[in-house]
C-alpha cells in the first residue's frame, strides 16, 4: 500500500499534463484519510481566476485517467477547486506567485517585537519573505513562519 505522499506524487504525474494543456497551475494536492472513503482534493489556479467550468473539466478529465490507472487501494472522493481569495501560503513559490498581494503572517517567534504581520508581499527567496506594511518593510525568515494567508480587502 502506498503512503499518502506517494499517492500525491502519482496523481501529480497524471494531472500535470492535463493542467498544462489547459494553462492551469497546480496550487496544491491534499490526500486525506477520512474513514472508509478518502478525500483527494486538488487546488488549481489560472491567470484571471478559476471558474466552476474549469474545476468541472479538470475533475472530469482527471477522474477518467484515475479510473484507468486504478492505483487507489480504497474508495475516494475527488474534489477540484480554487484555493480561494484568502488561500494559505505554504511555500516560497506561493509567496512569489502572490507578489503584490496583501497577506497576513504569524510567526513562531517575535521579530522586531511582533509575531503578527500584515502587508503587501514585496519579495520572497529561499530564506525570507519581505512584506511592506503601512509604515515599514519587514523581512521575515521563512523558518519562523507559523501560518500565512492572503487577505482579501474589497
Amino acid at each position: 500500500m502506498l503512503s499518502a505522499r506517494e499517492m500525491i506524487e502519482k496523481v501529480k504525474g497524471v494531472l500535470m499534463p492535463i493542467l498544462t494543456d489547459e494553462a492551469i497551475e497546480l496550487v496544491e494536492i491534499d490526500f486525506i484519510p477520512s474513514g472508509k472513503r478518502w478525500m483527494l482534493r486538488i487546488y488549481i489556479n489560472k491567470k484571471g481566476g478559476v471558474t466552476i467550468a474549469d474545476c468541472e473539466k479538470i475533475n472530469r478529465e482527471l477522474g477518467r485517467v484515475l479510473d484507468v490507472e486504478d492505483f487507489f487501494d480504497h474508495p475516494y472522493t475527488l474534489e477540484v477547486s480554487s484555493p480561494g481569495l484568502t488561500r494559505e501560503l505554504k511555500t516560497k513559490e506561493a509567496f512569489i506567485q502572490n507578489k503584490g498581494n496583501l497577506c497576513r503572517i504569524i510567526t513562531k517567534e517575535k521579530i522586531d517585537g511582533k509575531s503578527e504581520f500584515k502587508g503587501t508581499i514585496v519579495h520572497a527567496n529561499d530564506n525570507s519573505i519581505e512584506i511592506k506594511g503601512n509604515n515599514d518593510i519587514f523581512t521575515i525568515p521563512i523558518h519562523t513562519i507559523k501560518k500565512a494567508h492572503l487577505v482579501f480587502e474589497p
